[in-house]
């Protein structure tokens, strides 16, 4: 990459930190703004389908702008990144991602520190999530292959769309699960509901892979001449 390991993993945590902030201070804005859950669902939607547009436009050419660890776990299966790179970035993505959460906390001066207390367990909420992720690495991958240039475009709309359909409202990323435990607001889910979640979006991913390593491989249609014993 043209890039060097320090200047990637910079582009990780920061555009992660960007994203959590969106997503946790778009939430409050939203829960202060209406008491309508719809709306305030719609009021956290559209801020962070577009600010994906945007982070992986800007980030993208430094470090593949993936700032979720189930797309790094994908990548790093498929040998795109290395272990020792992949590791790092995951942990960029979760330091860059709770410190997204403290700024937003601040920035509507609420207090830093903070466990949240919103239940989000359950198998149709387990289900939601691997569907999630499944649909992400999908766009991704499947973008990746046939219209690269759209992948800002196509990352957030799947996103803003998925909001939408899943019962869970989407994370399909591990990293802003976690840093979402540490937000008792409109956005956070409980610690302990976070292992699941985790796990389902790792599922998710991995399947994902698998479906579209299987869909992509393309069929075989050369054909050799027929050669007649005696005619060479």
């Amino acid at each position: 990459m043209a890039f060097d390991l320090n200047r990637r993993l910079a582009a990780e945590a920061l555009g992660t930190a960007i994203l959590v902030a969106t997503v946790v201070g778009s939430g409050i804005m939203a829960d202060r703004l209406s008491n309508d859950v719809a709306v305030s669902l719609l009021g956290n939607t559209i801020p962070t389908g577009a600010i994906l547009v945007v982070l992986i436009s800007i980030l993208g050419p430094i470090s593949g702008a993936h700032f979720n660890p189930a797309v790094t776990l994908v990548f790093a299966a498929k040998r795109e990144i290395d272990a020792t790179a992949a590791s790092l970035y995951v942990l960029a993505q979760i330091a860059g991602g709770i410190a997204g959460t403290l700024i937003a906390h601040a920035m509507f001066d609420l207090p830093l520190l903070q466990v949240s207390e919103t239940v989000r367990t359950g198998t149709g909420q387990w289900l939601a999530e691997a569907v999630a992720t499944f649909g992400l690495v999908l766009t991704i991958l499947a973008g990746l292959r046939f219209r690269a240039d759209t992948i800002p475009w196509l990352v957030g709309l799947y996103i803003t769309a998925a909001y939408w359909f899943t019962a869970s409202t989407s994370f399909a990323n591990p990293a802003v699960a976690v840093a979402r435990a540490f937000s008792n607001t409109f956005a956070g889910i409980r610690p302990a509901d976070v292992p699941a979640f985790i796990a389902a979006e790792l599922f998710g991913a991995l399947v994902a892979a698998a479906v579209v390593g299987w869909m992509h491989t393309e069929r075989n249609t050369s054909t050799f001449p027929i050669t007649v014993k005696g005619t060479e």
